[in-house]
């Protein structure tokens, strides 16, 4: 099949999708004990493999297990992990945390705590014909009916990410002649983007990239901080599921970034795609259509549960990072009041500029880079020196979070006309600037102790690592 780049963007084998790797570090494990001479391998119905020795004694093989953390550490694939099959992270690990909590007494059971991104939001209120907001107080009804503690909504924790990728940039723009962090600042948000960046192109792009943690991984933070503190449990007394539209959302997850070494946990411990939860709904036989609506909880330093509704949706379906940010540079860098960004689309949709000028000197020059072929076009400018932007909204997927490949499909809609939908449905949603949303600035004070501190920065932040290639025989192309 021939490639869909020009030759001067082919710089690497990269595609939309990821195919099956060459390299991988970690290497086959042989058992010299087993014996010499040759055997052979028999593989019985249900999928179990058996060594035949000439002598005709046989021994069970044990099945080869790839871990996420494994997936993070090799130098082949580079995303979608969609084609790796992940025991951890599913909806039969939910269950049985679930089962195991109706077995034990209630002050032995974990804390189940589900936090909803809005994307998947939207596109369950596709598929059941429902506004947003129904879908989301529905869903905390499903949740809390088969065993789930507390539903959040991931919008709230993306307050804290946008007002840190803000700050972060006028920062970095204000220190950049001299400065070891360079410009153009490029999003962190999406998983498979930094895969891509760490181990394609490594300590080359790093600089660039923003650290302020995703909205999945800052509730992560708030859910195994902040709120264990408030219910008095230690964080590995709660069990933290995420509902992403992305598949990519898993390997975020098990970053060794964001594992807790003294209490052995993770942030989030567990990432169901959208489709995935349509599937624990079909297995349930529950419709959303047919449950009655529940509030979904909040977070307060207060430690009490207060109604929050999903706010701040402006700026696009991949959580509006380029918006934000170029509405708060233009008034804290320039003094000047955006109160609507105008894009300017370039070769596609999924690659846009938006521009700031006064006196026709361009101030700020923003750009949105969705799906690869956008971004080696972006690393491209980069590694030639010709990269006008200052600051770039950059996601894996074309038509970014909202198409991500954990949403949901529809074999008689088409899948442009659904997007349309899911978009619309998802832009109905009352917005609210991150600086306004209720409990942010109280949560700064009273859990991050003010904005900039050095906890605000280790809860809120990280940082990322390139990764060496493995210099195998089989990468040679003939």
């Amino acid at each position: 099949m021939a490639s869909p780049f020009s030759g001067a963007l082919q710089l690497t084998d990269l595609d939309d999708f990821i195919g099956p790797s060459q390299d991988c570090i970690k290497p086959v494990k042989v058992d010299k004990k087993a014996g010499s001479g040759v055997a052979k391998i028999h593989i019985e119905d249900d999928g179990s493999y058996f060594q035949v020795n000439p002598d005709g004694g046989t021994r069970k093989l044990e099945k080869a297990m790839v871990s996420l953390n494994d997936c993070l550490a090799c130098s082949g694939c580079v995303t979608s992990a969609e084609t790796v099959l992940i025991t951890q992270q599913s909806h039969e690990e939910l269950r049985k945390v679930l089962e195991a909590n109706e077995i034990v007494a209630p002050n032995e059971q974990r804390l189940v705590v589900v936090s909803v991104s809005p994307q998947s939001t939207a596109s369950l209120a596709a598929r059941f014909q429902l506004n947003p907001t129904d879908t989301a107080r529905k869903l905390t009804s499903f949740f809390k009916k088969i065993g789930v503690h507390f539903v959040f909504d991931t919008a709230f924790s993306r307050n804290f990410s946008l007002l840190e990728s803000q700050r972060e940039f006028v920062r970095r723009f204000r220190g950049q002649t001299g400065s070891r962090e360079a410009l153009p600042v490029l999003a962190s948000a999406c998983p498979g983007w930094i895969c891509y960046a760490e181990k394609t192109h490594g300590n080359f792009i790093l600089p660039y990239i923003s650290t302020a943690r995703s909205p999945q991984q800052v509730m992560g933070s708030l859910v195994k901080d902040f709120f264990a503190l408030q219910q008095h449990v230690t964080p590995d007394k709660v069990y933290h599921v995420t509902v992403m539209p992305c598949y990519d959302k898993k390997l975020e997850a098990s970053r060794p970034d964001f594992f807790n070494q003294k209490y052995q946990t993770r942030d989030v411990d567990c990432v169901l795609t959208t489709g995935e939860v349509f599937r624990l709904l079909e297995e349930e036989g529950v419709s959303l259509s047919d449950l009655e609506p529940a509030p979904l909880d909040g977070l307060s330093s207060s430690g009490s549960v207060s109604v929050e509704e999903p706010t701040s949706h402006r700026g696009g379906g991949s959580g509006g990072y380029l918006e934000h940010v170029f509405q708060h540079a233009a008034q804290e860098l320039f003094g000047i009041h955006v109160t609507e960004v105008t894009y300017r689309p370039l070769r596609n949709k999924d690659f846009q500029e938006v521009t700031l000028e006064r006196d026709g000197q361009v101030l700020l020059h923003f750009a949105v880079a969705y799906g690869f072929r956008n971004i080696q076009n972006l690393v491209q400018k980069l590694k030639r020196g010709r990269c006008p932007y200052h600051y770039v909204e950059v996601m894996a997927c074309p038509s970014g979070c909202l198409n991500g490949g954990g949403q949901l499909k529809a074999a008689d809609v088409p899948s442009r006309e659904l997007l349309l939908q899911v978009e619309r449905l998802y832009g109905v949603v009352r917005t609210a600037v991150p600086e306004d949303a209720a409990g942010v600035q109280e949560l700064y004070q009273h859990w991050l102790q003010g904005e900039g501190s050095e906890r605000a920065r280790h809860l809120l932040h990280t940082q990322y690592h390139a990764v060496e290639k493995a210099n195998s025989g089989l990468s040679i192309r003939w």
